[in-house]
C-alpha cells in the first residue's frame, strides 16, 4: 500500500483518453518499449511516450486504440527519446496491460 493523498492531491493529476496514430520499436530503451505518438484532441494536441509494453502488444495491435494517460508530467529524457506523457497500465511483473475506455469516446476526455 502506497502513502495516502488528498483529493486536492488526486485533482492535480490530468488524466485523458488518446488513440495511438504511431508505433515505433524503441531498440535503444534499457528495457523492451515501443515509441508512440497519440493525440489528445484540440486541447491537449499530439504528445509523445514511452511504453514498455512489447510483451502484450505488438506494434500492429496499438495503431488505432484508446488508452488513458497522464499528460500534465514534466517531458522526461530516455535515451535519445523525450517522453511527453505517461501511459497507463495494469502492471504484473514484466506485462502491462493498457488501461483504455471501454468504448469509442473522444480523445482529450477527462479521466477522474
Amino acid at each position: 500500500m502506497t502513502e495516502t493523498i488528498s483529493w486536492d492531491d488526486f485533482q492535480k493529476v490530468d488524466m485523458r483518453v488518446g488513440t495511438i496514430l504511431e508505433v515505433s520499436a524503441f531498440p535503444e530503451a534499457r528495457n523492451p518499449s515501443y515509441k508512440l505518438k497519440l493525440d489528445f484532441g484540440k486541447e491537449i494536441g499530439i504528445k509523445k511516450s514511452s511504453a514498455q509494453i512489447t510483451s502484450l502488444y505488438s506494434l500492429e495491435d496499438l495503431v488505432g486504440k484508446q488508452v488513458i494517460a497522464v499528460v500534465n508530467f514534466p517531458k522526461k529524457q530516455i535515451g535519445p527519446f523525450m517522453s511527453e506523457c505517461l501511459v497507463l497500465g495494469a502492471v504484473q511483473g514484466k506485462d502491462v496491460t493498457l488501461l483504455t475506455p471501454e468504448g469509442n469516446v473522444a480523445n482529450g476526455l477527462i479521466i477522474s
